[in-house]
């Protein structure tokens, strides 16, 4: 894994990465009605796209996407998440989304993106993940949305949350 402190985030900024970065947060404005970070707000795409990007990048809750393929892959994971996984920026981007939950676990989650998908966002979601290296944590209170472009075609799926308890190996 890259060292998350010699990580360089600026390296990384492509027209496409910030224009989903700014989707995310109107997207979230969109569905919900509040703000993903403060002072991020509905009218993202007036914002600097790099800053935007940074402020996900570097916020202390857990931000994620995934694009809308068959077998959806992230293509934004801030630090947080980054560390919580156990993945570096190069090995999260692109990576099958349902590899971050366990294998018997995997049709709960597509039952909670089925309803994201038809219903927009929601925000009551719990669950078990497992990180790149087997291990296992439960989040809670996490918002899932459809992440949409300016003219609303859903371009791919957001998560958020800060609640997540750390499991015993046979702990459920």
């Amino acid at each position: 894994m890259e060292q998350q402190d010699s990580f360089n985030f600026a390296n990384c900024l492509t027209p496409q990465l910030t224009s989903m970065c700014q989707a995310i947060v109107a997207s979230y404005h969109h569905w919900t009605h509040r703000e993903l970070i403060a002072g991020l707000h509905s009218n993202a795409y007036d914002l600097d796209p790099s800053i935007v990007t940074e402020q996900l990048f570097e916020h202390n809750a857990v931000i994620l996407a995934h694009n809308t393929a068959p077998d959806p892959t992230f293509v934004f994971a801030n630090r947080t998440a980054m560390t919580l996984w156990e993945y570096s920026w190069t090995e999260i981007i692109g990576l099958p989304s349902r590899l971050t939950a366990e294998p018997d676990l995997r049709p709960n989650r597509e039952q909670l993106l089925n309803r994201v998908r038809d219903f927009g966002f929601i925000d009551d979601y719990s669950g078990i993940r497992v990180s790149k290296s087997g291990k296992r944590f439960r989040i809670a209170q996490a918002t899932v949305w459809n992440v949409v472009d300016p003219t609303g075609k859903r371009i791919g799926q957001a998560a958020t949350f800060n609640h997540w308890t750390h499991l015993k190996a046979d702990q459920s």
